[in-house]
């Protein structure tokens, strides 16, 4: 019996028609596979993967943002897996879409702006990406598509995420048109960080009088040794004499 050769083989399996890929999210078949964030930045994205044109989209609303912030902010971009603006120190370094920092030589930290597609406003990009980011003393901005603005708004007040503007974007032909949705102080936000800080440091106050309690009471207290009154000394002392 004639058996192939390893080089037949290999290209009999060249020949054979590709299982096309599906995103995690949809079915839509897609040929990219987007890179995982790099460990330093502390969790992996949950979004692992990515279809080409919401990629495209994604980064072309990146490059349109940049421009319409250039006018009051220095802007730093992560487009795609790049990583030339990172926010936070080391270990817990973070890439947000867009950095805003203050025109100037000092650059002070201004905000940051995170912009999501359809697969990216989920529970998983929430918790692991969007609370981070909110927990930033700046300016975060939240961009999604239009037709999931109420999901984000949803997610972000479930997670606590401190959001301070919510926008959404959709194409018009061959234009991207912006419209805010949602904004609130910078101010309620950093009171109610503070407030949720103090609040945690008076629960682990009260954690730690809690494990105090128990090892007092578990103590054992010395007996204070008895002493005769007065009056009964006496007694004892005329008893004494009459013997006598």
């Amino acid at each position: 019996m004639h058996r192939p050769s390893r080089s037949c083989t290999g290209r009999m399996a060249d020949l054979a028609p590709r299982v096309p890929e599906f995103s995690c999210y949809t079915l839509s078949p897609f040929s990219h596979r987007s890179a995982r964030f790099p460990p330093q930045e502390g969790a992996l994205s949950p979004i692992l993967v990515r279809p080409v044109r919401e990629q495209l989209e994604h980064d072309r609303v990146i490059r349109l943002l940049q421009a319409r912030y250039k006018r009051r902010f220095s802007v730093g971009v992560n487009p795609g897996a790049e990583q030339a603006a990172p926010v936070g120190t080391a270990p817990d370094l973070q890439y947000p879409d867009l950095v805003l920092a203050s025109p100037g030589t000092g650059k002070k930290l201004a905000g940051v702006v995170e912009v999501e597609t359809n697969e990216s406003v989920n529970q998983l990009e929430a918790m692991a990406q969007w609370a981070r980011l909110g927990r930033l003393p700046v300016e975060f901005i939240l961009v999604v598509p239009s037709g999931v603005a109420g999901v984000a708004r949803r997610l972000c007040a479930d997670h606590g995420v401190g959001v301070t503007e919510i926008c959404t974007y959709h194409g018009i032909g061959d234009q991207i048109r912006f419209a805010q949705v949602h904004r609130a102080p910078l101010a309620d936000k950093l009171s109610a960080a503070r407030a949720a800080a103090a609040e945690a440091r008076r629960a682990l106050a009260r954690e730690t009088e809690g494990r105090k309690a128990p090892a007092a009471k578990a103590r054992p207290k010395r007996a204070a040794p008895k002493r005769q009154s007065a009056k009964s000394v006496r007694p004892a002392a005329k008893r004494a004499a009459k013997k006598r």
